[in-house]
This record gives C-alpha cells, sequence and structure tokens, in this order.
C-alpha cells in the first residue's frame, strides 16, 4: 500500500502578515494556509487578538526554523491607559480596581530604567502559558484563580513617544522572548501608584520582519490566484538574519543534505564563533544566499541538527 498523498502544495517560505484588530493568531493561520492552498503552516508566536501587526507565518520548510525566529527581538508600540485595571491587563477585560491618579510624562521617565534590562515579570492571568496541561485564559475564562510564577525577561529598549492625553501615553519597546506588554504597563502603573492597562498594541517587528513589508489576510484575499499570492512571500533566510552563519560550497551542502558533518575552514569557524567558546548552536549553513541547515558548530565540523530541503 502506498504513502498517502498530503494535500495542499509543498511551497516554502515566510509571510509577514500584518494582522488586522480583533483576529486570532490561529485564526489567521488557518485563513493563511488555505489562501495558498500549501500542505504545511505555522505561526512564530502568537498576537494577541486585539492586537494588530506583525504575525511570521511559516509554510513548509520554513515551520523547520519557526523556533528560531521565536527568539528574535520583538519591536512594540503600545498606549497605556492609566486610571483603572483591566482582568485581562487590556481593553477587553472587566474592570477591576481604578485610581485617580494621572502620571506626568516626567513621573513615568523617572521609573522607566527600572524596566529596562532583564527584569522579573508575571504573565497575565489571561495568557497562553499552560498550568496543569491547560492554557492560563481558558482558566481565566471559568473563574479560577490562575498563580503564575514570575519569570525573567529582556526588555532591551523602553521610551516614551506621545502623550496624547493625561489619561494615555504611548510607548515604543523592544523585547525578548516571553515579554508581555500587558505586565509591563501593568507594572509600571503600580510603580508609578496608579493602576493601568493596554488600550492599543502593534507589532512592529519581529527581528528582520517589518509590518511595513508585511500584507493582510484581506489584500491577499482580494489577489486572483495562488501563484500571484506566493509573490508575497520571502525566503526562508530572510527571517534568519539574527543567526550566526557560516558559508558553505556545494560538497558541504551535499553533505549537510545528507545529515553529515561538513568541515569549515578556521576562518570561518573564528567568524562564527566570536568571543563564545566551544560549541556554538544555530548556526545557519548558507550556499549562495540560500539556507541549507541549522547546525551546531563543534570546533571546525557543522553538525546538522535541521536541514533544509530546497
Amino acid at each position: 500500500m502506498g504513502r498517502r498523498r498530503k494535500k495542499g502544495r509543498p511551497i516554502s517560505g515566510w509571510l509577514i502578515i500584518d494582522k488586522a484588530y480583533d483576529f486570532g493568531s490561529t485564526e489567521a493561520v488557518s485563513k493563511a494556509k488555505w489562501l495558498f492552498q500549501a500542505q504545511k503552516a505555522g505561526h512564530a508566536g502568537t498576537l494577541d487578538p486585539l492586537a494588530t501587526g506583525v504575525l511570521p507565518i511559516a509554510f513548509g520548510e520554513a515551520t523547520k526554523t519557526a523556533s528560531f525566529v521565536m527568539e528574535a527581538q520583538k519591536h512594540y508600540r503600545f498606549t497605556a491607559r492609566w486610571g483603572e485595571a483591566r482582568s485581562t491587563d487590556d481593553s477587553e477585560g472587566d474592570i477591576i480596581a481604578t485610581s485617580d491618579v494621572r502620571p506626568s510624562s516626567e513621573q513615568i521617565d523617572a521609573v522607566l530604567n527600572d524596566f529596562i534590562g532583564e527584569i522579573s515579570q508575571t504573565p497575565p492571568q489571561f495568557s497562553a502559558i499552560k498550568v496543569g496541561g491547560e492554557r492560563a485564559y481558558d482558566l481565566a475564562r471559568d473563574g479560577q484563580a490562575v498563580a503564575l510564577e514570575p519569570r525573567r525577561v529582556m526588555i532591551y529598549e523602553l521610551r516614551i513617544v506621545d502623550t496624547p492625553s493625561a489619561d494615555e501615553t504611548v510607548f515604543e519597546a523592544i523585547t525578548g522572548k516571553g515579554a508581555y506588554v500587558r505586565s509591563l504597563v501593568r507594572d509600571i502603573a503600580h510603580a508609578l501608584g496608579t493602576e493601568g492597562y493596554v488600550s492599543a498594541l502593534r507589532r512592529l517587528a519581529v527581528g528582520s520582519l517589518r509590518a511595513e513589508d508585511g500584507i493582510t489576510l484581506e489584500a491577499l484575499e482580494s489577489l486572483e490566484g495562488v501563484e500571484e499570492r506566493d509573490r508575497a512571500l520571502l525566503p526562508v533566510i530572510d527571517a534568519l538574519s539574527m543567526m550566526p552563519q557560516a558559508a558553505i560550497d556545494g560538497p558541504q551542502a551535499d553533505r549537510l543534505r545528507h545529515g553529515q558533518a561538513a568541515v569549515v575552514s578556521a576562518a570561518i569557524a573564528k567568524g562564527v564563533r566570536g568571543e563564545r567558546a566551544g560549541t556554538v548552536e544555530g548556526v545557519l549553513a548558507v550556499m549562495h544566499d540560500e539556507a541549507v541547515a541549522i547546525c551546531e558548530l563543534d570546533g571546525l565540523k557543522l553538525k546538522p541538527t535541521r536541514v533544509l530541503n530546497a
């Protein structure tokens, strides 16, 4: 009995969706997969339904690299509304506390340094984190108290970009993996002796994938045929600029694609390793600007951990 043929087109690449407001990440992936008639699709990190902006969607071989894209820095623009706390830490939730305190820009600036660098952050009750095998937001919607442990997250940049009114402040932030903007606003508000929640949130970039290079699902749907939609796809390598790269030749690429180690020059190994010592994981082997495999560098040997088939 022969192998069952997979449904859909065997396409590979990254799609930058500029996600609309009040649209779920899983729903966006399903819609994109249908529009491209793709065999395989997935996203590199969820985006809240009430948030807009960059939602990277991987097709085919790109799905093998999604975990690396999830590690990339995220750039956000968001609005904090002062004087109210919400159960969800955004505008969707119920009001659970109020305050008459409205912080000035000077007062906010004075505490921002406390939220830059590696900080401790407790995720929102309404989050996708699993507790006992269930999503925290499902437990919270059922009225259960969810005890989430604080975690260490990285905030690389945080600054005020606008103050529309005494009730609102607009920020931009660049964060690492696992950081919640909703928690950030909640905690800044408490540091200022008030309450606050996120009233608007837009993700401007995930690594090198930027909102201005994205496309909305509505615009994709208006295109005629999958061939025209294919022009919106980016090569797998375009999403991996944050990874150290090793240039290889044809014979080395053949070895990696067969699951065998390839030997690189001392100069290439030194360029990949930089100041690091020992084995380097997550090295992208590249031939003629094409991603061949994700490897670990052990001495002068590139050992493939995920082979990317052309």
